[in-house]
């Protein structure tokens, strides 16, 4: 493919891209293939010969599509809001086509000053703690995922409590002490997943009970901090919740923060859903006890209209993440690096390789303004709000959980085999799709509002389904 083929076929993208989401609401949501389907639609070897560009898209359509789950159909409220937007979806392809290699300030230092500008302009949009700041004795790095930014900040908290002695001498070296984490019993599977990379196990992380409303409980966090204490154990590391998977739950942060604070232990927050609604005043009280965080994230990702995959994690001591995570091979040696005057991201994270992620933030934030931003997630969090009503009204259903700005969850009073049963028909109308949690033994459906293309009209129509 010349350039001149690439402008043709990247404009039958660009008309492909559009024309899918112009007509997404004629898709079922949920893939309806069978296991193996599409691999037997695929031929059984690779082509020898090169393929006309118009055989490859049409393939993707008669093939691909019918094996995906739409997941910026409107109608999609399963899981968690996966926004993608025309200037994120621009602003990716971009990044690709520029393909750019941002491991180093020195190896593209507009990869790398964009980034750090952009995540100290989103300090402000959310009205972070001014020490995450790169000005200050922090900053912040894009990441993948949470489950990375959980990894790396588990990381640097391990590397404190031991004096840095883990990477000079192991995890498993003589005389270091037994760490012991702690999480609630909602949150995110990937701090569970962390603690076994990190070579500290299972049964090093402590689970604490939850509230009735989900939320972890901080007499349970300090009780079993003391028992940890007592026992020889050195707790190192605290992960709250800024809306947990199952119900959107808030953790406590004051309370948890200040346990935290005393007996010094590295304190994360995981506000991958519902971080973004911070960009609106009203909603910056998910925030409160933040000032005690060492490290955030949240995923514009979700629900920032930003596209698959963007994390944004911020360290409130720099030097702890990068003292972690740096290796400086003879090959990567320059005379920025050496200068201290530079960030070189690859001490942020784990892999050396990262790609131009900040672009596609960029175009989203200067596309739609603070301001845009603002009323997608207010409209998203009214549609929810509206929805709990309607449930909390009718007798044949009841609320499972708080309502937690865009998620919603509910459940049939007939009880578990109804709730599923519901589910199930939902979900094989092709009409909408909605997926499930189990709370207090319980059976309990979950919707979840966010999607780009999401209208009242969608959410209203969602709740005729539910009720027909």
């Amino acid at each position: 493919m010349n350039l001149s083929r690439f402008r043709e076929d990247g404009k039958a993208v660009i008309d492909f891209i559009a024309d899918y989401l112009e007509s997404i609401e004629s898709r079922p949501v949920l893939s309806r293939v069978e296991p193996g389907e599409i691999r037997a639609k695929l031929p059984a070897h690779a082509p020898e010969q090169a393929e006309p560009f118009g055989d490859v898209l049409r393939d993707v359509e008669e093939i691909i599509l019918p094996g995906l789950t739409h997941w910026q159909h409107p109608s999609f409220f399963a899981y968690f809001p996966a926004n993608s937007s025309p200037p994120s979806i621009l602003g990716e392809l971009l990044s690709a086509g520029l393909g750019v290699q941002g491991m180093l300030w020195a190896t593209s230092p507009a990869c790398t000053e964009l980034e750090t500008h952009l995540l100290d302009w989103l300090v402000e949009l959310l009205a972070l703690p001014e020490r995450f700041r790169s000005s200050s004795t922090g900053g912040g790095v894009i990441q993948d995922t949470a489950s990375s930014a959980t990894l790396c900040a588990l990381l640097a908290a391990r590397e404190r409590a031991t004096g840095f002695a883990v990477n000079e001498r192991g995890v498993n070296a003589p005389g270091l002490p037994q760490l012991v984490a702690y999480t609630s019993t909602q949150a995110h599977s990937s701090v569970e997943k962390a603690m076994t990379i990190a070579g500290l196990g299972r049964a090093q992380l402590q689970t604490i009970a939850v509230d009735e409303s989900f939320r972890m409980r901080p007499d349970g966090l300090a009780h079993a901090i003391a028992s940890d204490q007592a026992a020889g154990r050195v707790p190192f590391f605290v992960s709250a919740t800024v809306g947990t998977t199952s119900t959107g739950a808030i953790d406590p942060l004051p309370a948890i923060g200040a346990i935290c604070a005393r007996h010094g232990i590295w304190l994360h927050v995981d506000a991958a859903h519902l971080g973004s609604a911070a960009l609106c005043p009203e909603f910056r009280a998910i925030h409160d006890g933040l000032e005690h965080a060492d490290s955030y994230c949240f995923n514009p990702h979700k629900w920032m209209l930003v596209n698959f995959d963007c994390d944004c994690f911020w360290v409130a001591d720099r030097s702890a993440l990068i003292r972690t995570l740096s290796v400086l091979p003879e090959y990567l040696r320059n005379q920025a690096t050496e200068s201290g005057a530079v960030i070189d991201y690859r001490d942020w994270h784990i892999p050396l390789g990262r790609r131009f992620r900040a672009l596609k933030l960029w175009f989203v934030l200067r596309s739609y303004g603070a301001r845009g931003l603002r009323e997608h997630i207010r409209r998203h969090v009214a549609f929810a709000n509206d929805f709990a009503e309607r449930v909390a009204g009718d007798d044949r259903f009841v609320l499972a959980a708080p309502p937690a700005l865009g998620l919603v969850c509910f459940r049939d009073r007939r009880g578990d085999d109804a709730t599923e049963a519901l589910m199930t028909r939902l979900n094989e109308s092709g009409a909408l799709y909605l997926t499930h949690t189990r709370l207090n033994g319980q059976f309990v459906l979950r919707l979840s509002v966010g999607g780009t293309w999401t209208e009242a009209r969608h959410v209203a129509e969602a709740w005729e389904r539910i009720g027909a």
